[in-house]
């Protein structure tokens, strides 16, 4: 049964079903339509469209009465149409087949990642609309998904995460004693499938073991008419070893894996998306010590180059403020000039010189004809300077000092 003529109609993106698309790109794809019979058609329209939006409902006692508040808000990011085949005024005859007509639409330059929540969601969709006389409109529609790109190789995501807590277990309006907390890691962005080593030293002063542990927790907010509604999830955790009364105990970079989780969500006005490393210590007949290190998780991982001095530096630095690095008693003075360049490599430097450019590298990758290796290469070959005793530049006639008896 094909209703109208058309035996199917469809939409087809050019990355497929498992493509995600961020700010910038284009997004292209095809809309197929297959007719049994000739189709008479007045338009055909695609439309691409995305939104945030929230929406939760909070009830309240007014005496006898039940009261429920309606809160709910939305953010529109992208709204673009095209026509594929423009409405004239007169009708399009189509003859039965297949048909295929592409569009191409630019996406905005700034997007928010696609989520999905409770309370909420990030969306993205294109739809396709038919229009043919005296019959009802048909549409299809495919969502895909968008990535907003979360670079974690910025200053202020390299930098490490550090805190202190400290807690007097309570019990019947009686002290049992002191528990501190401190924690820390080496930067503040992560990116899935990274380990996290968590630094940590728990000191019980109390009577009784405590439990230290620690978890990656996603905070979803969502926001609409002044007000705001959270939810929380653990996505990852571990648990120490208990502490005994008047011991102290060392985490040295336990590892908390990362899963898949979505990105965080900073820049979005009526939901947010955060992470945050939780550190606490499970006290026995009183409330928990916890300390709280923010989080967030990118979709760029940490560059092995472009930050490896500045990762390097910190990471030493982070080593010798827990007391897990030796610094050095004393630098090392630098080489001597014979150490580093010998005579055979001037000698066949000048013997280079004389014969012409010199060889091609192994790697083609990288090219000598640059200023830098020239100058790399300058530096390389240059003799030592003559020594000498006297002063090459002496100061002029009218500013040498005079004898005194003269």
């Amino acid at each position: 049964m094909c209703p109208g003529g058309v035996r199917s109609f469809a939409l087809e993106l050019a990355r497929g079903p498992g493509g995600a698309y961020r700010g910038g790109e284009r997004l292209c794809g095809r809309v197929l339509l297959e007719a049994a019979a000739p189709l008479r058609v007045r338009a055909l329209e695609v439309a691409a469209r995305g939104w945030a939006a929230t929406h939760w409902l909070e009830g309240r006692s007014v005496g006898i009465n039940a009261v429920s508040s309606d809160y709910a808000a939305a953010e529109t990011y992208l709204r673009r149409r095209q026509l594929l085949l423009r409405d004239t005024g007169e009708i399009t005859t189509l003859p039965p087949g297949r048909h295929e007509f592409p569009f191409s639409f630019q996406l905005p330059p700034t997007l928010v990642t696609s989520f999905e929540g409770k309370h909420g969601s990030v969306r993205y969709c294109i739809k396709a609309t038919l229009h043919r006389p005296w019959v009802p409109a048909r549409r299809t529609r495919k969502v895909f998904t968008v990535i907003e790109p979360v670079d974690i190789n910025t200053p202020a995501l390299l930098a490490p995460q550090a805190g202190a807590r400290e807690k007097i277990a309570r019990s019947w309006y009686s002290n049992r004693g002191l528990v501190s907390l401190s924690a820390k890691i080496d930067r503040k962005g992560y990116t899935p499938g990274e380990v996290i080593p968590v630094f940590a030293e728990i000191d019980n002063g109390t009577t009784r073991p405590v439990l230290p542990r620690a978890a990656v927790v996603q905070t979803q907010t969502f926001m609409a008419r002044g007000a705001c509604k959270q939810k929380r999830a653990v996505v990852a955790s571990l648990s120490g070893e208990p502490v005994g009364p008047g011991r102290r105990a060392l985490w040295q970079g336990r590892a908390l894996h990362i899963p898949p989780v979505g990105p965080s969500i900073l820049h979005c006005r009526v939901l947010h998306v955060d992470y945050a490393l939780k550190v606490c210590v499970d006290i026995p007949g009183s409330s928990k010590l916890l300390l709280e290190l923010p989080l967030v998780i990118g979709t760029i991982p940490l560059h092995p180059f472009g930050s490896r001095s500045s990762s390097v530096g910190s990471h030493a630095s982070f080593l010798l403020d827990w007391g897990l690095g030796v610094p050095p008693e004393q630098l090392e003075a630098p080489p001597e000039y014979s150490e580093v360049v010998t005579n055979d490599e001037v000698a066949a430097a000048a013997a280079a010189v004389e014969q012409g450019p010199f060889p091609l590298l192994q790697d083609c990758n990288m090219s000598i004809e640059g200023p830098f290796f020239a100058y790399i290469q300058e530096f390389r070959y240059r003799p030592p300077p003559l020594y000498s005793e006297e002063d090459p530049n002496p100061p002029a006639e009218a500013v040498r000092p005079r004898c005194m008896t003269c």
